[in-house]
């Protein structure tokens, strides 16, 4: 049995399972609360929360984020409501990491509007980072809401997460992983990211004297927003990098994903292809000293395995260890 409830006040969250689960050390039962939005604290879409079978109260544990990915536009919230309980509670990486570990689970309710084809965001893309609107505007500091959030909720409940979160995604929601790093290097403890098309975000500001923007690289980063890019916290970021060998899913290519500028300048100067792309990026990283680990998996398309999700969780295990010592 699973709880499922949606909430729009704290106090009434945290009644409900504090009550049900007052004289116990563990939960129970799966547990899945659907955070409704709060204007007054900065973000603007619901979000979910799943509290795993077994997971420990009054022990300090860490948050699991993982950005929504619908895989599709839609000006229904109800469509991409549905797929992100799916993944917060049904099956996904993040779902595996989040039961396996018994850590709780944090997954945004990000609109892809089909009447905004082009603002692509559960992929963090440069349109939705200048967009106005409340709804889509900065969806990585309404990300970052939600987690405060999500931690009040926790405290209240008796399980005290750490001040820095994992993060975990594939495909798109791994494209939005790596580039929400760049952005906030100093909330994430670790991340895991696969199928991302072979393209990573460059910490430098040009390739082959041509200048790169955010989202290939980290020219006119700090006029975009207003700050600068944190190196030296980003490559100490523990990071688990993956893609199946025979993965071609290549959003590039799309003008959804980038536009004619970006795509030729990746094409020309990165790859253009997703494998050419990831061994390019693999080169860069390296050289940069970023503290990542690149694992490829033969016989392996646009998808996970059992096996990868395994390493995933061993990835994560083995960082909740080490913040141990």
């Amino acid at each position: 049995m699973r709880y499922i409830i949606t909430v729009t006040l704290l106090t009434f969250a945290c009644n409900i399972l504090v009550a049900q689960n007052s004289q116990l050390e563990i939960f129970e039962k799966d547990s899945l609360i659907v955070i409704e939005k709060k204007p007054s604290k900065n973000f603007f879409n619901n979000y979910i929360l799943f509290i795993p079978k077994g997971t420990k109260r009054n022990s300090k544990t860490f948050l699991l984020v993982e950005p929504n990915n619908t895989g599709k536009p839609s000006d229904s919230i109800e469509v991409h409501k549905k797929h992100a309980i799916d993944l917060a509670a049904v099956s996904s990486v993040g779902n595996n990491i989040s039961t396996q570990l018994r850590i709780p689970f944090l997954v945004p309710i990000f609109p892809r509007p089909a009447s905004k084809p082009l603002t692509y965001t559960h992929a963090l893309d440069r349109d939705v980072m200048v967009e106005k609107s409340n709804e889509l505007k900065r969806l990585d500091l309404q990300l970052l809401e939600m987690i405060r959030d999500a931690k009040n909720i926790l405290k209240a409940l008796t399980i005290e997460v750490e001040d820095k979160i994992f993060m975990s995604g594939f495909s798109a929601s791994a494209t939005f992983t790596n580039r929400f790093s760049f952005l906030h290097p100093d909330k994430i403890q670790a991340l895991a990211i696969g199928g991302f098309n072979g393209e990573l975000m460059f910490p430098q500001n040009e390739i082959n004297s041509l200048k790169i923007n955010y989202p290939i690289g980290i020219n006119y980063f700090e006029k975009l927003f207003n700050q600068k890019f944190n190196f030296e916290t980003y490559k100490s970021i523990p990071q688990l990098i993956y893609m199946g060998q025979l993965d071609e899913n290549d959003a590039v290519q799309y003008d959804d994903a980038y536009n004619k500028k970006e795509r030729k300048i990746i094409n020309d100067n990165i790859g253009a292809t997703v494998q050419k792309r990831y061994l390019e990026c693999q080169k860069v990283y390296l050289k940069a000293n970023i503290n990542a680990t690149f694992k490829t998996y033969e016989n392996v398309g646009h998808w996970t395995t059992s096996n990868m999700n395994l390493e995933v969780i061993k990835f994560f295990l083995a960082q909740m260890k080490q913040s141990k010592k």
